[in-house]
């Protein structure tokens, strides 16, 4: 009986200490601040060149035509987005997650996607020399199709967009 009552006291304290941590430090660990976010929004030929975007969110976006040549896209947010024709050229786009994303005939030359995440995305007739893919999760027919048309080295990286590819 001593073991339980000294248990259940044990358990009290923890849960107390437990509350005043949560009371008095009420900054969730994981949440991002100051973040902008551009959910659901009209962003059609936007001119974002040269932005410091790194974390933002795009979800849902339409971003047909959107400039972002050269803008820092770090672990930036882009799924279910619509960059039909979009300018990313030179864009940093490393650690993003780029999911169920439209990228049609957008220019991704010299683009950086390093340890992107681009599942069940689209780059169909994507202009994508010198862009690199290194460790970036891609879907195996996106892969196959660019092998097709990669071509060149990204100028910041030194990476082969082929090799970045893993094209045989």
């Amino acid at each position: 009986m001593k073991k339980i009552l000294l248990r259940f006291f044990g358990l009290i304290v923890i849960l107390i200490l437990a509350f005043g941590w949560v009371i008095l430090n009420p900054k969730p660990a994981f949440a991002q601040i100051n973040t902008i976010n551009y959910n659901n929004i009209n962003l059609e030929n936007r001119d974002f060149s040269h932005a410091d975007l790194a974390g933002v969110t795009f979800v849902a976006a339409e971003m047909r035509g959107t400039n972002f040549q050269g803008a820092n896209l770090t672990n930036a947010i882009l799924t279910k987005g619509v960059l039909l024709k979009a300018n990313l050229e030179g864009a940093n786009l490393s650690g993003a997650l780029v999911d169920r994303v439209t990228m049609d005939g957008a220019n991704l030359k010299n683009a950086i996607f390093t340890e992107a995440t681009l599942t069940r995305s689209r780059f169909f007739d994507a202009e994508i020399t010198g862009a690199d893919f290194t460790d970036a999760l891609i879907d195996r027919y996106q892969v196959s199709l660019m092998c097709e048309r990669a071509d060149g080295v990204n100028p910041v990286t030194g990476m082969s967009t082929r090799d970045s590819l893993g094209c045989r």
